[in-house]
């Protein structure tokens, strides 16, 4: 599981940097904003950006700074109430950052983004433009989840995982994610005095997420599986992910000096085409078909396109255009991609040859189920999960 300690650190090498910020660290144990913390958080990104570095920050708190706002002594359930909390909340931490860096005479800017805007792709090609031009005009973007009208169908869910999305989208070469905690250990260290600290590990390796309270782990420590997970998702362009307590003093200038802080989880995989990362990292997957070990064969050994023929059932409700998985006879995941038909033609046509397609249906569109232009194939195949479409 290990890497080679003999690699140049990740973070003092990176040209281009993504750097997510816990609720934690943003804030004052609930009561909103903490502009100390905040203008930590800018000095040491602002000495980065002097040298010649490319930051963009990924930063909670807004929920938390809202509720200060409106005197609201518990985080409240309702989904409206919660949207009302961050609108409000937004303002006063985007006030917050943009003063503190302000003071080192760097200008800011506000991203929110929601799933729909890196599952569309012309939008996600927009928002990558605007990083970009951004990035170029010296600018450091400061980006959050749109809470205010995100709902539980179209939330990204954590900014583990926009911070993640976000390295993909610039294609940072690191992801710093700060946290209360130091890193990842192989067990709980709290119930385990013998655990582990891993230092330096390859990102995609299935045992960190085993380590990070998966299935079958009795872990379960304080959402690292998010950010295992987020820096399995980081590697496909590219971008190595350091874990490490925000806690540390100076963190941030220490891991560029090349201090090694935190657990460094490498990008050793070959590294995906922009639109390869943009299907493999499409968060809601509107269904699956499973294969025979005929078509799983083709999809594994020759990466071929996907035929109805080698269908033999489909979960779901999607339409022609969904990211939909395709799964073995044993329930692992070996691809997924833009499927050709919706789910009811998928039905209809499944286990019959493509010639048949036109008399089945009456029009045949495509003779795949899915081209392979239109697939990634899965380096490392795992169970798949998707959210169905509305009834």
């Amino acid at each position: 599981m290990a890497a080679s300690s003999s690699m140049s650190s990740a973070v003092s090498q990176a040209r281009r940097l993504v750097v997510k910020v816990g609720s934690s660290l943003v804030t004052n144990e609930g009561k909103g904003v903490d502009l100390t913390a905040v203008d930590q958080w800018a000095a040491q990104i602002a000495a980065l950006h002097v040298r010649g570095k490319q930051m963009v920050l990924v930063s909670s708190g807004a929920i938390a700074e809202g509720m200060a706002r409106l005197g609201w002594p518990r985080r409240p359930n309702a989904m409206h109430e919660l949207q009302a909390a961050a609108a409000v909340g937004q303002m006063g931490l985007v006030q917050a950052y943009e003063v503190a860096f302000a003071r080192h005479g760097i200008r800011t800017a506000q991203i929110l983004l929601t799933h729909e805007d890196l599952a569309d792709r012309r939008r996600y090609l927009n928002a990558r433009s605007t990083l970009y031009t951004l990035l170029g005009l010296g600018v450091v973007p400061i980006v959050n989840e749109n809470d205010t009208i995100v709902t539980d169908e179209i939330r990204l869910g954590d900014n583990d995982t926009l911070g993640a999305l976000v390295t993909n989208l610039i294609e940072a070469e690191a992801l710093i994610i700060l946290t209360d905690q130091a890193g990842l250990y192989d067990a709980d260290p709290r119930k385990r005095p013998d655990a582990h600290f891993v230092a330096v590990a390859q990102a995609g390796d299935p045992a960190l997420e085993a380590m990070a309270g998966g299935s079958g782990s009795s872990v379960g420590t304080g959402g690292m599986l998010t950010k295992v997970l987020a820096a399995k998702r980081a590697a496909n362009s590219g971008g190595h992910t350091v874990i490490a307590s925000g806690r540390e003093p100076d963190v941030l200038l220490r891991l560029a000096a090349g201090e090694s802080i935190g657990t460094e989880l490498r990008a050793l995989l070959p590294v995906r085409s922009a639109r390869q990362r943009w299907l493999v990292n499409h968060l809601r997957l509107r269904g699956r078909v499973t294969l025979d070990a005929g078509a799983v064969k083709a999809l594994t050994q020759g990466h071929k396109s996907l035929l109805a023929v080698g269908v033999t059932d489909v979960n779901g409700e999607f339409e022609r255009g969904d990211v939909v998985a395709c799964v073995g006879p044993d329930g692992v995941e070996y691809g997924r991609g833009l499927i050709n038909y919706s789910a009811s033609d998928t039905r209809r046509i499944m286990g019959h040859p493509s010639k048949h397609i036109a008399d089945i249906l009456g029009t045949m569109s495509d003779p795949e189920l899915m081209h392979r232009d239109n697939m990634v194939f899965m380096r490392s195949a795992s169970p798949p999960s998707f959210i169905s479409g509305p009834e």
